[in-house]
């Protein structure tokens, strides 16, 4: 059950972030895959900085900026 969670985090916030990052989204599946691995990317830094914890929303929130800063580190290597 935890698994499926993960996954309806990622997709909630890698849609968000394919929102947000205007000409940057790959499409509704690609955005998926992109929120999952910006929810990991988003964890880290946040357990970094040492903001972790909070409920459902705020979990979508890290996720998405994970996914959004991966969405722009894509930019960028797509541009070179």
């Amino acid at each position: 059950m935890n698994f499926l969670y993960f996954l309806l985090i990622g997709a909630i916030s890698g849609w968000l972030a394919g929102q947000l990052w205007k000409g940057a989204g790959f499409g509704i599946f690609g955005n998926i895959i992109v929120g999952i691995l910006g929810g990991i990317f988003g964890g880290w830094i946040a357990g970094k900085l040492g903001i972790g914890g909070g409920g459902l929303l705020w979990q979508i929130i890290i996720a998405a900026c994970g996914a959004w800063i991966l969405l722009f580190i894509i930019s960028l290597v797509k541009k070179v």
